[in-house]
């Protein structure tokens, strides 16, 4: 169970760590042309992924409870 939490914990951390460093990178850069920086993740693509994700697993869940 601690091994679990562990590795949930550790995505979520490494997820939020992402997220606040292009959070941070957008904020800086606005209005700066000269050092352009690419954030770290696509977040499109992975609201994307996430989606089609959420889908599958409520088309499973469907499938599985009915």
């Amino acid at each position: 169970m601690r091994v679990l939490i562990g590795i949930i914990l550790g995505a979520l951390l490494t997820i939020g760590g992402a997220y606040l460093y292009d959070s941070h990178i957008a904020l800086s850069t606005t209005g700066t042309s000269a050092s352009v920086q690419r954030p770290m993740v696509n977040w499109d693509v992975v609201s994307t992924k996430w989606n089609h994700l959420t889908d599958r697993a409520r088309a499973e869940w469907t499938r599985l409870a009915g």
